[in-house]
């Protein structure tokens, strides 16, 4: 397989039904465009989901799957993708198929027309397609975050991202960092770019999260990477 310049990496955790749909939109959208590869990342799912994906194998030459010995979290489980991938480049997508794959060339072009200093691509969902009291929540907190951390970012929490690997990995750890991507890229020194996608209504399974759980453990997440950029320091190296 020629080396890909993409790595699409995809955490999973019970979406056996959305496994094999979601793949074959992610190469109907990729094949013929660019080279790459879909990194799967089965967070230790109790359902069928890692025997889907490796039956995939067979068929889809360019799937790889990996697999949490015990159950982690998205964010490790996107951080365990992208230390895998073999791309220079990372896109990311909800397991659950609400992302549209047809997105991603979007993304690549809005990577080819901007600035170098550019690292980061984060999807906008200017159209959710969830409940009420999920939009709802999700408009208060990103205003929060906004006010807090000065991301200008109107949409942190969709999970279609495009951002270099090399960049990503530089970034401090911790459980639920995707949420705070743009805020940790730009502490970094870094720009980042809000591109508006489609969102889709989940089709099969059920959400891993609920507002109450994500507002408790949001207001501790906040004050840390409140506290992470306000200790801050950057300079320039010079080689001599």
């Amino acid at each position: 397989m020629t080396q890909p310049s993409l790595s699409v990496v995809v955490p999973v955790f019970n979406e056996r039904n959305n496994v094999a749909p979601l793949v074959g939109e992610i190469t109907a959208a990729l094949r013929g465009r660019i080279e790459f590869e879909v990194v799967y990342v089965d967070d230790h799912s109790r359902d069928d989901t890692l025997a889907v994906l490796t039956a995939l194998k067979a068929d889809v030459p360019e799937l790889r799957v990996l697999h949490h010995q015990a159950q982690s979290g998205q964010s490790c489980a996107v951080r365990s993708g992208a230390k895998a991938a073999r791309g220079t480049w990372i896109a990311t997508l909800d397991g659950d198929g609400q992302n549209d794959p047809a997105d991603i060339p979007k993304l690549l072009a809005a990577r080819d027309a901007a600035e170098p200093a550019v690292k980061l691509f984060a999807g906008w969902r200017v159209q959710r397609q969830d409940s009420g009291s999920k939009r709802w929540a999700s408009k208060w907190a990103n205003a929060i975050r906004r006010r807090m951390l000065r991301d200008d970012t109107p949409d942190t929490g969709c999970g279609i991202k495009l951002f270099e690997r090399e960049a990503f990995l530089d970034l401090p750890y911790f459980d639920h960092m995707h949420r705070y991507l743009p805020a940790l890229m730009q502490r970094a020194g870094w720009k980042t770019v809000s591109v508006p996608v489609n969102h889709r209504a989940r089709t099969s399974g059920v959400s891993k999260y609920n507002n109450l759980g994500r507002a408790l453990v949001g207001i501790r997440d906040l004050r840390g990477v409140a506290w992470l950029i306000a200790r801050s320091h950057r300079t320039q190296v010079r080689e001599l």
